[in-house]
């Protein structure tokens, strides 16, 4: 058996997401049929990031298993004959065959449109959202500057979101305006919470119109709360750029802003399959999903054994679980990690 990944770009319009629906007619429904109808066997994609109906997409990624013998790279040509011509695959290439889509360490890049003129432009209505009333992008590009680092995103999360954990991180958020008056704000981020994306548009909307001011994004960040951002701006005006994947383990990973300090150690995960999490400071509210955030980072990262330190007069709970872990203290003041049994 063996795995191939795809990169899938498409036109998200006349489609009711990438997950399989039965309300209508989605992109794994047509990948899996033309997969299917090539390769005469059964195929199931798995996609990394599951975009809502209307939402574009220039580099998805998912993979399939398949006993074929068709070239891993030939199979973009192939299977883009049996599909409609608002879907495609650009590239194609075999991975290893425990490589998951949604299990590796990656950033995504998302890009949120918005014409930005006194009447709308027809050919535009599918891929902008449109706004009339000028906008002031110098204003929101200063409102994006607060979403970069790690927060809880929950306030920019749908109230009906099923994560568990609502920390992420953005390494870019810039907003531009091109010649054709199309505001675009680009956010690059270790991952998306259920429409976040979509959110912050609707938040840095009231920025650009001057309903709020850039600071008042640092404020619903801190409010933890879905009601004090913007509107859910529509789906059409947001596209997945692509998604780069983590070629190499760094050896250490830092956790950080103003309510906690940590960093995970794998300087010894390739020679003895060790890492180490090392909290240096933490609000004593966060401290049990900081733990769970970074062990549960640590295992995904292939570590056999990992290990947690804290500074002195923290508490840790050896009977709570944190995560898919609880935590055992040891006899020089560190703790090791058991598995509590559920599935990763």
């Amino acid at each position: 058996m063996r795995r191939i990944k795809l990169t899938v770009a498409y036109d998200g319009t006349a489609y009711k997401g990438w997950q399989l629906q039965p309300n209508g007619v989605t992109i794994e429904e047509m990948l899996n049929k033309a997969l299917s109808d090539l390769l005469k066997e059964p195929v199931c994609v798995i996609g990394a990031s599951r975009t809502d109906s209307g939402v574009h997409a220039r580099g998805n990624v998912a993979v399939f298993d398949t006993e074929s013998r068709i070239p891993g790279d030939k199979f973009c040509y192939a299977v883009n004959r049996g599909l409609p011509e608002d879907i495609r695959v650009v590239e194609s290439e075999e991975v290893p065959t425990d490589w998951h889509p949604r299990k590796q360490n990656c950033v995504k890049t998302y890009e949120y449109q918005i014409l930005n003129c006194k009447i709308e432009i027809p050919t535009r209505r599918l891929y902008a959202h449109f706004c009339y009333y000028p906008l002031n992008v110098e204003k929101m590009n200063e409102a994006a500057k607060y979403l970069i680092g790690e927060h809880d995103f929950i306030s920019f999360c749908a109230a009906n979101h099923q994560a568990e954990e609502t920390v992420r991180t953005i390494y870019e958020a810039q907003v531009t305006k091109n010649e054709e008056d199309i505001v675009t704000i680009r956010l690059c981020g270790s991952g998306f919470l259920y429409n976040m994306v979509r959110i912050i548009a609707g938040t840095l909307l009231k920025v650009g119109t001057g309903e709020w001011e850039p600071e008042h994004v640092k404020e619903v960040l801190e409010a933890r709360n879905r009601k004090e951002a913007g509107q859910t701006a529509p789906a059409k005006g947001l596209t997945l750029v692509g998604i780069e994947y983590e070629r190499e383990i760094p050896k250490d990973i830092t956790s950080r802003n103003e309510h906690w300090d940590a960093v995970l150690d794998q300087s010894k995960l390739e020679s003895d399959g060790i890492s180490c999490v090392r909290i240096r400071f933490s609000e004593p509210e966060e401290l049990p999903r900081l733990i769970r955030r970074m062990v549960h980072q640590a295992y995904r990262n292939g570590a056999k054994e990992v290990f947690v330190t804290v500074p002195d007069g923290y508490e840790v709970s050896e009977t709570e679980s944190y995560g898919y872990y609880r935590l055992r203290r040891l006899d020089d003041g560190s703790y090791g990690t058991e598995y509590t049994g559920r599935t990763l």
